[in-house]
């Protein structure tokens, strides 16, 4: 028997190891921002490389010298335009919109007292100012948002002023009838006027008003970053020019020292024509518009007056105040004298030694004072029962309260008419201080920054 040779199998040759390649190192990833400031700091240790930097941030301040300069004061230049074109025209047609009501309501009472055959006159001085009422109030809706507080009031002084004169008309046609109830209209018309109108009037003058004072806050407010960027740049422009003699013992570079006086003139140009923006525009407000408020306001208690002791001889007693003690219009004639008294008090005060617009108001003074003396007589004819007397006091034409009232009317007329001259003299100045500065700083911020650039290459060029 046989056996197989024993015979063992040959191992399995391990496989060949392949060789590592070496690795290869990784170039770290920079990012852009990490480049730029290794650049940076390349440069800033060579004194080429400062220079270059310099030269940088000097074009840089004094570019935005210039542009921050620009824009503060194009923004105050618009809002002093705004004084000058809108807001105080707006504020003034609101103030005749209202003299213009008010004036109506005394024409249509002293029509109706005249009898059935209103004086002509009369008639037409009624007509002329509801026309101007209705003429300004369309001119100040057309340059007037009707969302803002003022639209809101035109809105309403619209929609009440034909209710106004239809109840006038109603009147007007029961008076030429010799019906009583001429007057009922009348006094119902009146109180429409004492109640919506006048009030809706007033409050589109407050609000014109108040946006006037906005607009002069907002042109005399100083350019604080316009000032403070300029002070930054010429303090940085000394210390370039400093730094440069220290290095070289040159006293001068040329381009530095134009850029210099660039800036320079643009600093005192922005600091000295706002200084005079600022007086011209306090000056009119202080004695224009501040003496145009207590005037019109004067005006307006004068006219409230008037067809308040119109209605007096109207009504006779047929109304009276809350507590049922007093005749109403008689009540509301006193508030309003007390009221006009203390308005050209504080109107004189205003005027001090301005004889053009002290005069006028020291005459509707005196005529103030002669309608209380030509009224209190006319009410003592009518408590007297002497009717007819009193009425010729009331609107005859000579010796009349009428005349008085005609007097101050004139007067006040006179010294709005001369204190609107001096505002508008005033602010056009105050507008004018600033023309042309925007540009004038871009350009010449344009011009100092060139000028950096140009003396520090010719700085740089003595390293080449």
């Amino acid at each position: 028997m046989t056996y197989p040779p024993n015979v063992r199998p040959a191992p399995e040759r391990a496989p060949e190891r392949q060789p590592v390649p070496p690795a290869v190192p990784v170039p770290p990833q920079h990012s852009a921002r990490t480049l730029v400031t290794e650049r940076l700091r390349a440069a800033a240790t060579t004194e080429p490389g400062r220079l270059q930097i310099i030269g940088a941030v000097l074009a840089l301040l004094v570019v935005a010298f210039g542009a921050v300069t620009a824009f503060e004061i194009n923004d105050r230049a618009a809002a002093a335009n705004d004084v000058v074109e809108r807001s105080q025209p707006l504020s003034a047609k609101a103030a005749d919109i209202y003299r213009s009501l008010a004036d109506a309501d005394a024409a249509a009472a002293s029509g109706f007292l005249a009898g059935p055959q209103e004086p002509r006159d009369v008639h037409d001085q009624y007509v002329k100012d509801i026309d101007d009422a209705s003429r300004l109030l369309v001119e100040a809706a057309a340059t007037t948002d009707s969302s803002t507080r003022s639209g809101q009031e035109i809105t309403k002084l619209n929609e009440e002023l034909p209710r106004y004169t239809g109840l006038i008309e109603r009147a007007r046609a029961n008076n030429r009838q010799g019906l009583p109830l001429g007057g009922a209209y009348l006094r119902y018309a009146n109180q429409k006027m004492a109640n919506e109108l006048l009030p809706a009037a007033e409050r589109l003058y407050t609000a014109e008003t108040d946006r006037l004072d906005q607009d002069y806050r907002s042109a005399r407010t100083w350019p604080y970053l316009s000032l403070a960027a300029g002070v930054v740049a010429l303090a940085v422009l000394f210390w370039v020019q400093r730094r440069n003699y220290r290095r070289t013992n040159r006293v001068f570079n040329h381009g530095l020292l134009a850029a210099t006086a660039a800036a320079t003139v643009v600093l005192l140009w922005l600091a000295v024509g706002h200084t005079v923006s600022r007086s011209d525009l306090a000056e009119a407000n202080a004695h224009g518009q501040r003496s145009l408020d207590v005037l019109n306001r004067a005006r307006i208690d004068s006219l409230k007056a008037r067809a308040n002791e119109n209605l007096t001889v109207v009504a006779r007693g047929a109304v009276l105040t809350a507590d049922g003690k007093n005749d109403k219009y008689e009540t509301d004639y006193g508030t309003g004298m007390k009221a006009l008294g203390e308005e050209l008090a504080r109107a004189g005060k205003l005027a001090d030694g301005d004889a053009p617009g002290s005069e006028p108001v020291a005459a509707a003074v005196s005529a103030v004072g002669e309608w209380q003396s030509r009224h209190r007589t006319a009410r003592k004819a009518d408590d007297d029962g002497d009717y007819e007397a009193a009425l010729e006091l009331i609107i005859g034409s000579k010796g009349s309260t009428g005349e008085s009232f005609k007097q101050v009317d004139d007067a006040l007329h006179k010294a709005i008419t001369h204190e609107q001259a001096e505002f508008t003299e005033a602010a056009k100045d105050g507008r004018g201080a600033l023309g042309g500065l925007p540009i004038g700083a871009a350009a010449l911020a344009v011009v100092g920054a060139v000028a950096a650039i140009v003396g520090i290459n010719r700085r740089l060029s003595e390293f080449r």
